[in-house]
């Protein structure tokens, strides 16, 4: 089936904290595009909910944006290991607090 999305995503594996004021869950990005990310993690938000959102990039570099979730899958934790695809959200990138620039080049290099 041909891809359905304008903006192309890429797999890229990053650490993420994120949360509602303070980051303070745990997760991390199954794929990444200019728009926005896939995060896997056992917290998932409702739809429209705004997260506060740090990544952990290669050499110790922090991106840091707000962002809004999109979609949101939760799997009961019994299930995470036989659910084919994996639990969590679609989040909308609204704007960066920092690191922009890095994060727009690790996802030009992922294009390669």
């Amino acid at each position: 089936m041909a891809e359905k999305r304008a903006i192309k995503r890429r797999f890229r594996r990053l650490n993420a904290v994120f949360g509602e004021s303070e980051p303070v869950y745990h997760g991390f990005t199954i794929d990444i595009s200019e728009a926005g990310i896939f995060l896997k993690s056992n917290k998932v938000f409702p739809p429209r909910t705004v997260l506060n959102v740090e990544l952990s990039l290669p050499d110790n570099v922090v991106v840091i944006f707000q962002g809004m979730v999109i979609w949101a899958k939760v799997v009961p934790p019994h299930l995470v290991h036989v659910v084919k695809k994996a639990g969590g959200m679609g989040i909308r990138i609204i704007k960066f607090v920092g690191g922009e620039r890095e994060y727009h080049k690790l996802v030009e290099e992922s294009h390669h």
